[in-house]
């Protein structure tokens, strides 16, 4: 790793700070120094075996993050809202890392950003962990950081999780409970976000102070249900749930999720032609599917 320059990410043993951390240590082009709050987690123990420098660093510790970046060419950076549903707490993780890399002098940090949703759409809609990151993107842009967004479509890991198809109380068949309509909503796997930010990192010029959409490909409802229908040998539907019915099955966070499929309806930009171009291997919904039968099992 001697001479090259070093890519800092953020959150290295969590799902996209790990695929970062991996594709970037793949392509050889930089060295990786992954952060992670414990650094004897067998993720962070991986790491160091595939040539990472792993440091221990919490977000919320500004000399910490300081120390982290000193003498980086560049950073990754992923903040999680999930973690203290606190939107605040995000933005404040998300300002430290800007402040720290504008006063060192980083030459190119890719956020995972998003869409301010609240004030695109002057407070009709509200998806705090969105919105926190659009204006944690602002602040970057504003403070005169180079800083790519990359733009995250729902992944596709959300339907072995929070979007787990729900068997149906009148049949034998499976319902996929997201109220989007009959509008395609773009996906991804996580596992592909590495690859295409290594890409972003390899081609600075195209990049800097722009946002990205990602995007393996855009599915309506029921052609994500064919295709777990098709793949795993049972019968899934699309439920054709309402926002309205959504935000009132009261588990924490409906309201939030049926905003952000408010606003998917909107089509944000997410593009699958660059997303395609800049990682050649994305996997369709299909494949990640045929890859994950074993996890699909226990439906």
């Amino acid at each position: 790793m001697a001479g090259k320059k070093a890519i800092v990410v953020f959150g290295a043993t969590g799902s996209q700070g790990g695929s970062v951390a991996r594709a970037i240590l793949e392509g050889k082009d930089f060295s990786v120094r992954a952060l992670t709050r414990d650094v004897t987690r067998p993720a962070a123990l991986v790491l160091q075996d595939l040539g990472a420098e792993v440091v221990k660093c919490d977000l919320n510790d500004q000399e910490a993050v300081k120390g982290a970046l000193k003498g980086a060419y560049g950073a990754f950076l992923v903040t999680s809202y999930w973690n203290d549903f606190s939107k605040e707490k995000e933005v404040q993780q998300g300002k430290i890392v800007a402040d720290a890399s504008k006063e060192l002098g980083l030459k190119h940090v890719v956020y995972s950003g998003l869409e301010n949703v609240r004030k695109l759409t002057k407070g009709k809609l509200e998806v705090p962990h969105f919105d926190g990151k659009g204006e944690v993107e602002e602040y970057f842009w504003n403070l005169g950081v180079p800083m790519t967004s990359v733009r995250v479509a729902a992944y596709y890991e959300n339907f072995l999780n929070i979007w787990k198809p729900v068997k149906a109380s009148d049949g034998d068949y499976y319902n996929l409970l997201l109220p989007m309509k009959d509008i395609p909503m773009d996906g991804i796997s996580v596992a592909d976000v590495g690859p295409v930010v290594a890409s972003v990192f390899r081609s600075p010029e195209e990049f800097l102070s722009k946002a990205v959409g990602l995007s393996a490909e855009a599915l309506t409802i029921q052609q994500y249900a064919d295709i777990l229908s098709k793949t795993l040998g049972k019968v899934f539907k699309d439920s054709k749930i309402t926002p309205e019915a959504y935000e009132k099955l009261g588990f924490p966070g409906a309201q939030e999720i049926a905003d952000m499929m408010r606003f998917y309806h909107m089509k944000p930009d997410r593009d699958v032609k660059l997303t395609h171009k800049l990682h050649p291997k994305v996997k369709s919904f299909s494949q990640f599917v045929s890859e994950n039968k074993e996890a699909f099992k226990d439906l």
